[in-house]
């Protein structure tokens, strides 16, 4: 699958008592991650909701934490793999390196649902939506 890269630096605000990535900022991270990623293929998540009716939310989340933890002030590169597309969902593989030697301090599978804007009810991805993503995909890792 082809991968996005997005690059997030660490700041003292992002870090917990004993100076590391505090672990709900990752899953903030990844989020940024999947936003700059959709901007990238030319999706605004605010355009789609406006042209499209449509809203991408998360519907399952499972991450795995790995050592050695991000600290303050390293550069990491966030990921964006996009696995499978289906009719209403994205399955996508993210993970969180430090850019610096490139370990992976974060694993993440996530489920993407597509929601209609106006009920917030699941809806099949627009053809063209659907069509962009699908060619993110094949490639190597």
């Amino acid at each position: 699958m082809k991968e996005f890269s997005h690059s997030i630096r660490v700041y003292y605000e992002d870090t917990d008592a004993i100076g590391v990535l505090y672990h709900a900022n990752h899953i903030k991270f990844l989020e940024r991650a999947r936003t700059e990623w959709l901007r990238a293929l030319g999706f605004e998540q605010d355009q789609l909701s406006t042209d499209h009716n449509i809203l991408f939310v998360v519907s399952r989340l499972e991450v795995e934490f790995k050592a050695p933890p991000a600290r303050f002030n390293q550069l990491l590169r966030v990921t964006v793999a996009l696995e499978t597309v289906r009719r209403v969902t994205l399955e996508l593989r993210q993970r969180i390196l430090i850019a610096e030697g490139e370990s992976l301090c974060c694993d993440a599978r996530v489920r993407i649902a597509c929601v209609s804007a106006d009920r917030l009810r699941p809806t099949p991805l627009p053809r063209a939506v659907a069509a962009a993503l699908e060619a993110t995909q094949g490639g190597a890792d």
